[in-house]
């Protein structure tokens, strides 16, 4: 009986050893194949998403339209008004309704806030093709999320943004996010994963911060490669 504690035991060093000794390429070579493969992925060159975002008691319907790498658009209908952000290159431009301290007529968005928009230009975020976007990656540790086992990575990214990610240590998908959300701390909890043409996708989103509180985010419908007219990005007369 002694033996077998021992045995016991030792085993569990080893398999805790095991779950530190992964390099960080090991563990984002997972979490890229957990997604669907590189090939899936780089093949993606359009993305349509339309959620439902829980507010206050308010359900906001939205819709996403990107072409990966490029260009962004968001239409939201609040209380019945229209509100449009979109990102195109290096520039944006957005129309935001009265009650929200617009005019109804598209304005510039403000720097700040393009710079926020354009890591979105990237659907599967920055550990994919890490190394070729100019990312550095650092394995902090093994932690706990939601009482499961997670990879925590510290990324920098090449615009100097520090984001730290959680991926479950069984499943090598994307648990929680901790980053910069307007000039505060907030976090993105992800889960209910989803196949759409052979890839995965997170069909629920919990966003936090202290200026927002916490919304809830539902995936209602995903579209991979629909034909996407650039007009839609093109900043409208008044």
């Amino acid at each position: 009986m002694k033996t077998n504690r021992i045995l016991t035991a030792t085993l569990a060093v080893f398999a805790s050893v095991g779950a530190y000794a992964q390099t960080v390429d090991d563990i984002v070579d997972k979490h890229v194949a957990a997604l669907g493969g590189m090939d899936k992925l780089k093949g993606v060159t359009t993305l349509v998403t339309e959620r439902s975002l829980s507010v206050q008691g308010m359900e906001i319907p939205s819709k996403t339209t990107i072409v990966v790498g490029k260009s962004m658009r968001t239409e939201s209908s609040v209380m019945g008004n229209s509100m449009v952000q979109v990102v195109d290159g290096s520039t944006g431009w957005m129309i935001r309704p009265a009650m929200m301290g617009g005019t109804g007529d598209p304005e510039d968005m403000p720097a700040d806030q393009i710079k926020q928009q354009v890591g979105q230009l990237d659907p599967f975020g920055p550990l994919v093709g890490y190394k070729e976007k100019g990312n550095k990656v650092e394995l902090v540790g093994n932690e706990k999320v939601d009482g499961k086992d997670n990879y925590h990575l510290k990324i920098t990214t090449k615009d100097g943004q520090v984001i730290d990610e959680y991926l479950d240590a069984a499943t090598y998908m994307v648990s929680k996010v901790k980053m910069d959300m307007n000039g505060q701390a907030g976090e993105i909890g992800f889960s209910d994963y989803k196949d759409t043409d052979g890839i995965k996708f997170a069909n629920t989103m919990e966003i936090a911060n202290a200026q927002m509180g916490t919304l809830n985010m539902l995936t209602t419908k995903i579209m991979v490669n629909p034909k996407v007219d650039d007009a839609i990005f093109k900043k409208a007369a008044k």
